[in-house]
């Protein structure tokens, strides 16, 4: 069984969940965006569990800095094609454990994981 936790070393979430998971002696494996790159694979099998509504990050910087016309008429394909080409407005972190994805981090979500 393996866990991965998909983000950006910089992103204080991501901080968070590193530390919850190192503090409970969960082994995982950090996919950084930036250095490891992301795919369409990936992408998709993320979003068939998940909704590209929940991977996508509207708050974040660098969707508010799109073209309007970038951000108009989102959906599932547009919204693929973005968090490819902008890895920093996926959700983070994205969360991998027993063949299953979750998006976020909350302890209490994270204790119902792996508890």
């Amino acid at each position: 069984m393996s866990t991965i936790l998909y983000g950006i070393p910089n992103c204080d979430t991501i901080k968070k969940a590193k530390k919850w998971l190192s503090d409970n002696y969960i082994a995982f494996t950090f996919h950084d965006y930036r250095k490891d790159g992301i795919d369409n694979d990936f992408l998709e099998r993320a979003e068939s569990e998940l909704g590209w509504e929940a991977m996508l990050n509207k708050r974040g910087t660098t969707f508010r800095q799109l073209e309007e016309q970038e951000k108009a008429n989102l959906d599932k394909s547009k919204a693929l094609a973005l968090l490819e080409l902008h890895p920093a407005m996926v959700k983070r972190p994205i969360l991998f454990h027993n063949n299953a994805f979750y998006v976020g981090f909350k302890p209490a979500q994270y204790e119902e994981i792996f508890c």
